[in-house]
């Protein structure tokens, strides 16, 4: 077996790779890096130019594991992409919105090569997924051989599988990104408890420990009184979210607090993007696929309204409210950016993080407080002075370090490949197998290269 991570660098980057099982060559996502911009968000999928690639497999839908998949797919019109039913439902309109996005910053950025795909080229996509059922092994011929693959549910967000790999005895397991506990949307991963041959493993809060007194039930009791005692005070909460999976969620959570008389049923909740569109879709997802909790009319029980415009930097928001906005991590130039210029400078307002947030996008910055006690708005021509309360709270869609290792102590496979971590998150990992699972062997691949396993 042969495994090349196509990644640009040893982070979370623009997931991809390509897995050769006997004369099998699957490529396993392909996705564009989030903190890069034109071209260098790309995986190095222009080394797979004139290789016959006989499978693709989509793990599931966020664009760093999505978003290049119509680059790879001009290069590859005939290969199918495998993945869950949930996945095929939403996969296109997800990458509508990234060329909507491209679009954007092609004339506010001046990125000529923008976008970097055409809405065209989404019908060769939706036409090349091929849905899976879950849990149910499907056996392929190709070459003479067989190899057999099954997707197993991985919780993270909605219609997220981890792949089994079977050929001639040999069993290879990729994780894609997992959580092992259930989220509001989305249940719990339910992986094969049995032993593996090889697995290739997400690392992503490798670098993070986890306190085992706190509770995911906890951090949201914590969040909703948050968010209780700054709209007591007179302030208004921004609660920047991933547009896919983590806006359904809080939906959920801000739901239930409204009914349980934690918040004011009259508090308005303000969206706006795409996060909006995606619940008509989950809605489909839960009544076609049964693979998210999620009904269109917890938009209307919430009172959802839709934001349209935006105050003039350092001016309050106009409305006192909750606002729950994409980008999870404080983007650039997108609404919870736009919405922190207004927030961040007043003292009564409370910014809420509630999920991952890289430490060199604005959101990491914020919460490490690299600029101090301020936050810097080029794009607006304003420097806020961070006022606001600014807070962490610990409901990470991805599983953590101890999580995974009680997996692994279960599976006990003979090698562990690591990808989508940096590289603290990785070492940890080595060092930890290495102690609890002294005769398995770790490899942390180096982009591009190519290993025998």
């Amino acid at each position: 077996m042969f495994y090349t991570d196509l990644n640009t660098e040893t982070d979370i980057g623009s997931n991809c790779s390509v897995l050769e099982i006997g004369p099998f060559r699957i490529l396993i996502d392909c996705g564009m890096h989030p903190k890069k911009l034109g071209r260098a968000a790309l995986p190095q999928i222009s080394r797979l130019d004139n290789i016959l690639v006989d499978f693709a497999v989509l793990t599931h839908c966020h664009l760093d594991h999505l978003g290049a998949f119509p680059i790879f797919t001009r290069q590859h019109p005939n290969t199918p992409i495998l993945c869950s039913p949930a996945s095929k439902l939403i996969a296109k309109r997800i990458l509508k919105n990234s060329i909507s996005v491209m679009q954007h910053q092609r004339e506010e950025q001046h990125i000529p090569e923008y976008p970097l795909f055409t809405y065209s080229e989404l019908d060769r996509v939706e036409a090349n997924l091929t849905a899976l059922p879950v849990g149910v092994p499907k056996t392929f011929f190709e070459h003479g051989e067989q190899i057999t693959i099954t997707l197993y549910p991985a919780g993270h967000v909605a219609g997220a599988v981890g792949v089994m790999f079977e050929y001639r005895h040999r069993k290879i397991f990729c994780t894609g990104d997992v959580s092992f506990h259930s989220m509001e949307t989305v249940d719990a991963a339910s992986f094969p408890r049995e032993k593996i041959d090889t697995l290739i493993m997400e690392t992503t809060r490798g670098g993070t420990e986890t306190d085992p007194d706190l509770t995911r039930d906890d951090e949201l009791s914590r969040l909703v009184n948050d968010i209780a005692g700054t709209l007591a005070s007179g302030g208004s909460v921004l609660i920047p979210a991933f547009a896919f999976g983590r806006m359904q969620d809080m939906i959920h959570v801000l739901l239930s607090a409204k009914n349980k008389g934690l918040i004011g049923k009259d508090v308005p909740v303000f969206c706006t993007g795409l996060g909006l569109d995606l619940a008509d879709y989950f809605d489909i997802m839960s009544k076609k696929t049964g693979a998210v909790n999620f009904h269109r009319a917890m938009m209307k029980d919430l009172g959802v309204q839709k934001l349209n415009d935006f105050e003039e930097p350092g001016l309050d928001v106009a409305v006192q409210g909750i606002y729950l906005v994409s980008s999870g991590m404080l983007v650039e130039r997108t609404p919870a950016w736009r919405l922190a210029a207004n927030m961040l400078d007043h003292a009564h307002n409370l910014v809420a993080f509630v999920g991952y947030c890289d430490p060199d996008t604005p959101g990491g910055r914020l919460l490490t407080r690299t600029n101090v006690d301020e936050l810097r708005f080029n794009d607006l021509n304003y420097i806020a002075r961070v006022r606001a309360t600014v807070a962490r709270y610990a409901l990470s869609g991805h599983t953590s370090r101890e999580n995974m290792m009680d997996f692994l102590n279960v599976v006990e496979p003979r090698l562990i490949i690591l990808t989508h971590g940096d590289p603290v998150a990785r070492e940890w990992y080595e060092e930890e197998v290495a102690i609890q699972l002294p005769h398995t062997k770790v490899l942390n691949p180096v982009p591009g290269e190519e290993i025998d396993c």
